[in-house]
């Protein structure tokens, strides 16, 4: 009726064997997941800056390439270029406000303080900048 397997099966069934292929640790993963919540964040700093620049967002995309840089191991940081169209600011600060928050929670669970702080202060820039400036227009 069907045809009978001839070769060893790939996947490890059985109890206590071990597998030839390396494993990451839930540390390494973390790592990999803060890292790149960070990247993007980084990335929509960019883009903020290209539109709108400000000291807060230099010194802002130059602590977080330093934090992706060090959850990478020192592996060297590539940059994107801001698209040659401005976004819309205040979805942009929305999508950083999204992204920071991300990076806060995998921070927090990885016990990485330095990581949780700068997320957080992110946060709160991003929600600065989404406020209806109201006490301005008086």
């Amino acid at each position: 009726m069907y045809e009978p397997i001839r070769a060893k099966s790939v996947h490890s069934t059985m109890a206590g064997t071990t597998s030839d292929f390396p494993h990451r640790t839930r540390e390494e993963e973390l790592d990999i997941q803060l890292a790149g919540h960070l990247a993007a964040l980084l990335a929509v700093t960019d883009e903020l800056r290209a539109t709108a620049p400000s000291a807060d967002l230099d010194a802002a995309a130059e602590r977080l390439a330093e934090q992706v840089t060090r959850l990478r191991g020192g592996a060297g940081l590539v940059r994107a270029v801001p698209a040659s169209e401005p976004g819309d600011p205040r979805a942009l600060h929305r999508r950083a406000h999204t992204l920071a928050g991300r990076a806060l929670v995998v921070a927090a669970s990885r016990a990485d303080t330095a990581a949780a702080i700068l997320s957080a202060e992110r946060m709160d820039a991003h929600a600065e900048a989404l406020e209806p400036r109201e006490l301005a227009s008086r």
